[in-house]
């Protein structure tokens, strides 16, 4: 910010006169700009300030608002989609509209509604100015609009009677109805709550006597239809707990998938988004239908485990070549199996690859029930790996060295690919050059990608782990600046930072950063 200012105020003399006074009147526009109520578009877009806020609330019905700070990437990456999505919902003449607001000059609202992060999305419904709701969505243009489409009309539709509900049903692959003695109850509403959300669903209700009958049901009941493996999957509505929108969300994310899922480019937001706790992976060779055929006993294995383990085939040669990496495999491993635990991402394999479907159901209940151990990746440590100032350590003697009660020992875990852990490489070797002569410290790097361990788990990169010298395995997480300076005050003082006096923070945003859950990743670490 300070180069660009420099390089817009040159010091070029007197003969710059008429461009300041151009520059002043420009200025003078845009304030008179922003203090009026006027609303201009940008792309379809409104463009939205603390003096034309109000107006826009009173003008549209549902006013869906970005928060966004002009320097922050994942506004950058979302600005074409929110674009696109703004016009396809001023084209087809919907009453939901979009719209931003710059949170770095309009601190006022940024204060207002409580904007930590960027970008954040509200929803602003009627005119209510007072209780936004919070973007929940996918931030890609078909994501959006889908979004505010389920918000404008009802989140679902009303059968009336067998026609018409014959009809829904197979209009779709996937379609879910709601059956509802009272639709104005409680279950009910809890159902069109889960409907507005679940925005890549078709939703149906029905309150019909003949209805009920007509698909075999005497009480509330949720039904998915499918056209692949069950037909009909019920879902009872509990008399005394009703129905938990939570609970619900989840069922319906793990039964409409089917049940043995192919991992390609299309499937994999859909197997990573079910959230089911863990995955049952089968590794083989398309081309090879010998490999093929073991398809049949992983299949039969997948029916009892519907919701706590999603059964998924990986072809080597294809799409799934790409994840061989992170499980220390080539395509000539292939077949085996794999269990992953999605919670810390362990890994688990057979003794003895068994492809029976009782020898998968025996090993899926015995890791399920915490009788096998996960199995931990390894690289081969280097002949040369304590030579260097960066000492070099890998899953097999990580505990030797982290844990070595006379040394003080700071990890850095990276990935090789984490453009984050390139930007700081040079600052981590400078801190082990100003260290090696310190028997007591020990600055090392571990590439998480190829080695795991069992007691401590890599989220993102780089993360920094600090090990103090003496008894008791204790392990510190440095969260501060990476840089040399900033280190080396942190290994002065014993592994913790001096006080520092408190940062004043820019109003309405109390950490400065980009959202990392609105894209992905945030600006300072990769996640994996």
């Amino acid at each position: 910010l300070v180069l660009s200012l420099a390089w817009l105020g040159p010091a070029l003399g007197d003969e710059d006169e008429d461009e300041e006074v151009v520059e002043e009147e420009e200025k003078e526009k845009k304030e008179d700009e922003v203090l009026s109520d006027d609303i201009r578009e940008e792309d379809n877009v409104l463009v939205l300030h603390e003096h034309n806020f109000a107006r826009a609330l009173s003008e549209h019905q549902l006013l869906l608002v970005e928060f966004y700070a002009p320097w922050c990437g994942h506004c950058q990456q979302l600005a074409p989609a929110f674009a696109q999505a703004a016009t396809e919902l001023r084209n087809e003449s919907s009453p939901a509209r979009l719209g931003k607001v710059d949170a770095m000059t309009q601190t006022a609202l940024a204060t207002e509604f409580g904007i930590v992060s960027y970008p954040t999305l509200k929803l602003f419904r009627d005119g209510n100015r007072t209780h936004p709701l919070a973007y929940t969505g996918r931030m890609d243009s078909q994501g959006i609009v889908r979004w505010m489409q389920r918000r404008v009309g009802p989140s679902a539709t009303l059968l009336q009677d067998t026609d018409t509900a014959a009809a829904f049903v197979n209009s779709q692959d996937l379609v879910v109805v709601g059956f509802f003695k009272d639709l104005r109850g409680e279950a009910a509403q809890a159902f069109f709550e889960v409907a507005s959300e679940m925005v890549d669903m078709t939703f149906a209700v029905a309150e019909a006597a003949e209805l009920f009958q007509a698909y075999g049901l005497s009480a509330d009941t949720v039904c998915l239809f499918k056209k692949f493996d069950e037909r009909q999957t019920n879902f009872p509505v509990d008399p005394a707990r009703g129905l938990d929108t939570a609970e619900l969300t989840q069922l319906l994310r793990a039964h409409s998938l089917q049940l043995v899922m192919e991992f390609t480019n299309e499937t994999s937001n859909q197997i990573f988004g079910a959230k089911i706790p863990h995955h049952m992976l089968l590794f083989l060779n398309k081309s090879s239908s010998e490999q093929l055929s073991l398809r049949d006993g992983f299949r039969a294995a997948a029916s009892g485990f519907r919701g706590e383990v999603l059964f998924v085939v990986v072809d080597v040669t294809g799409h799934g070549a790409d994840v061989l990496p992170f499980f220390g495999m080539t395509p000539a491993d292939a077949p085996t199996l794999r269990l992953v635990k999605m919670e810390n991402n362990r890994k688990y394999q057979m003794e003895q690859d068994n492809f029976s479907d009782l020898a998968i159901r025996t090993f899926i209940q015995a890791v399920l029930d915490g009788k096998v151990k996960p199995h931990l990746l390894s690289a081969e440590p280097p002949e040369d790996w304590d030579m260097r100032p960066v000492k070099v350590l890998v899953g097999k003697t990580f505990e030797q060295v982290a844990f070595d009660e006379t040394k003080n020992v700071f990890v850095k875990f990276y990935a090789p690919w984490c453009p984050h852990c390139q930007a700081m490489a040079a600052a981590w070797e400078e801190l082990a050059e100003r260290y090696k002569d310190r028997e007591d410290i020990v600055i090392a790097e571990m590439d998480a990608t190829a080695n795991e361990l069992e007691n401590i788990t890599i989220h993102g990169f780089p993360t920094l782990h600090y090990f103090p010298a003496g008894p008791g395995r204790k392990m510190v997480e440095y969260k501060s600046t990476r840089d040399v300076e900033t280190f080396s005050k942190f290994l002065d003082n014993g592994g913790t930072l001096p006080v520092q006096p408190p940062v004043t923070k820019t109003p309405g945003n109390s950490t400065g950063k980009e959202d990392p859950s609105a894209l992905g990743t945030d600006e300072s670490r990769d996640e994996l």
